[in-house]
């Protein structure tokens, strides 16, 4: 588990992305359409991204496989 995290969101580009290191990495597709994975050069998992965030509804949450090395 990350001691921090960071978040950032554009609300013009309607897009957020959570970082749990600031270690190099690079993004992957992951099964769902909207969301994207940040990996390091190990595969380890080290944050995410959600584009078109503002289209899903309250109450019905996003659910991504994220895929660790």
């Amino acid at each position: 588990m990350a001691d921090k995290v960071k978040v950032w969101f554009d609300a013009e580009a309607d897009y957020l992305e959570v970082r749990f290191s600031d270690a190099a990495g690079h993004m992957k597709e992951t099964k769902h359409d909207a969301v994207m994975e940040r990996v390091d050069e190990q595969g380890r998992v080290i944050g995410f991204s959600i584009m078109g965030v503002t289209r899903f509804k309250k109450g019905k949450p996003l659910e991504a496989d994220l895929v660790a090395a």
